[in-house]
Formats: structure tokens, C-alpha cells, sequence
């Protein structure tokens, strides 16, 4: 099936199969990996084969425990990716790769980022979402842009709702239409979006 073209400013990233890090493409990582950790008191030991790792599986979708050991104790690379996305680090990179200038080496890892980034969202939440959509690498995403929250489409369905419940205030219980609310509550939960979604997500 076909994906359908993005919407202008934003783009989808090439799939590309995981592989280690070359010396420039972590050169590149680097950089933004020393800025969100500093001040935490924390060697960066073993980052490259531990940011190797977190790749390798962001890209396979497969869970930590999958990981092979050569990369760190799964439990150990799944807390460090925690506190990576908490400082910030991946939108971060999301972020560097959507600048027109980026370098070709952090362009050659662009589909790995984008997928760590995603799978952070379980972390970010909604907020997360929010800030990989306004700098447009669709595949960094969570789900399909309709499916994030939209604020003042919200805001205009609760006010419809509650204009329409106004009357049933003042009527018996047995009055209340519970089908025509069951309607409204599943518009309410489609605007309010979804944080995370494995079959609704970009590719």
C-alpha cells in the first residue's frame, strides 16, 4: 500500500537496516550525548556500544531483553534509554536531523533516530509527540499526525457537548440518550489523540 504523500514541510525518512556506528556517525551523536548528560556526575562509559545497542533495537521493534549481551545487560541499556529520553537526548537528535544543514553522517543514521525516538514516546507521552511534529520528520512519530492531539478541536467538541447536554440537566435519568453520548465520549477520545499506537505508526 502506498504511503500517503506528507504534508508540505515534513517528510518521511528512508528506511535503513541497523548496523554499528561508523567513527563519523558517532562523531556526530557524540556531541549532543555529552550536552544532555552533563551534570549528571556519570562517565559516558560504554556509550557508543550502549547507543549501538538502544539503535539495534528501536530499529527491530523486538523487546530489550532480545538485545544481545555484546551491548550491556538489556535491563541496564533499557534504564539508560529511559534517562536518555528524559534528558532529552533523542528529541534532541530528531531535532539536528530535520536542520537543513545536518551533516551526511547524522543524515546516514537519521531512520535509527527517528525510530529511538518513537519508541521513546511510551516515555514522553504526548508532549514528545507534539515536539517531533513540529519539526517534521514524520517517522520519528508515534502514530499518524491526525492521530495526535489537537487542542482546539477539542476544546470546540467539549463545548458542543456541553451545549447539548444542557437540556438533559433538568430530565429524568431515563431520558438521557446514552447511545447519542456514547457517539460524543468516542469523538472526545479521537481528538484527544493517542501517545503511542504500534499499527498507526508511520513506517
Amino acid at each position: 500500500m502506498p504511503l500517503p504523500p506528507p504534508p508540505p514541510g515534513r517528510r518521511y525518512t528512508p528506511k535503513r537496516p541497523w548496523s554499528p556506528m561508523t567513527d563519523a556517525e558517532w562523531a556526530e551523536v557524540l556531541p549532543h550525548l555529552r550536552t544532555v548528560v552533563m551534570g549528571e556526575g556519570r562517565p559516558l562509559r560504554d556509550a557508543r556500544q550502549r547507543i549501538d545497542g538502544m539503535f539495534q533495537v528501536a530499529v527491530s521493534g523486538l523487546p530489550w531483553h532480545s538485545l544481545p549481551e555484546d551491548y550491556g545487560k538489556p535491563d541496564t541499556v533499557s534504564r539508560h534509554f529511559r534517562r536518555l529520553a528524559h534528558a532529552g537526548l533523542w528529541l534532541r537528535l530528531v531535532g539536528a536531523c530535520a536542520n537543513p544543514a545536518a551533516p551526511p553522517a547524522l543524515r546516514r543514521i537519521e531512520y535509527f533516530i527517528c525510530r529511538a525516538a518513537r519508541r521513546a514516546m511510551r516515555i514522553l507521552g504526548m508532549d514528545g509527540a507534539r515536539a517531533v511534529q513540529r519539526v517534521g520528520l514524520l517517522t520519528a512519530l508515534p502514530v499518524w499526525p491526525i492521530y495526535l492531539r489537537r487542542p482546539a478541536a477539542l476544546a470546540r467538541v467539549n463545548a458542543m457537548v456541553s451545549a447539548w447536554l444542557e437540556p438533559f440537566r433538568r430530565r429524568p435519568v431515563e431520558d438521557f440518550p446514552e447511545k447519542e453520548m456514547r457517539t460524543w465520549l468516542r469523538v472526545i477520545r479521537f481528538f484527544e489523540g493517542k501517545p503511542w499506537h504500534r499499527r498507526w505508526a508511520p513506517p
